[in-house]
């Protein structure tokens, strides 16, 4: 356990609680939610459950730069993302394009004890959220739609032919599910 002073038994513990969370962190399915008329919602319990496993109930959510949606990441999830972003090009213009959008818009929140965001008024209005909306589990993050745009989203990529073999990137040809 101790060799050369150290303790290699609380240092694989420290190594398990710091890294092994936020490897195994998966958001997952879509659900329906309600925001109040402070700019609340109830985090889905197994968002929730997720966050728990990770030990923090800190969220930072900023704005999807493709879709008029919200991006929410666990904390640690984020910081890995800004280091990333902060150290892009600062003479490319695109790169200083999406650094202003991602971490200008980039808010730190805390669910309350009864398991509810408080999102901004500049994100409810980017996102055009309203009473009714839905969040989007996507691996390491969720996302959270005004429920009408979602569905009109899906249907129309549902409608689409964007799935053709040839704008696949080339990472997915050989993808099966």
């Amino acid at each position: 356990m101790y060799k050369s002073g150290v303790n290699y038994k609380k240092s694989g513990e420290l190594w398990v609680n710091y890294h092994l969370p936020t490897l195994l962190i998966m958001f997952r399915g879509i659900n329906t939610i309600t925001l109040d008329a402070k700019g609340r919602f109830m985090v889905p319990v197994r968002y929730r459950d997720v966050l728990c496993a990770e030990g923090s109930a800190s969220l930072v959510i900023t704005i999807d730069t493709e879709e008029l949606c919200l991006l929410a990441y666990p904390l640690a999830q984020w910081q890995i993302i800004e280091k990333k972003l902060q150290n892009l090009p600062s003479f490319d213009s695109v790169a200083r394009r999406i650094q202003r959008l991602l971490i200008g818009h980039a808010t730190d929140v805390e669910l309350d004890s009864s398991g509810r965001i408080l999102l901004p008024c500049v994100l409810r209005e980017y996102a055009k959220l309203d009473k009714h909306m839905v969040t989007i589990g996507q691996g390491n993050r969720f996302e959270i739609w005004n429920e009408m745009l979602w569905q009109q989203k899906r249907e129309h990529w549902l409608a689409e032919k964007a799935l053709q073999l040839d704008s696949l990137p080339e990472e997915m040809k050989n993808f099966s599910l």
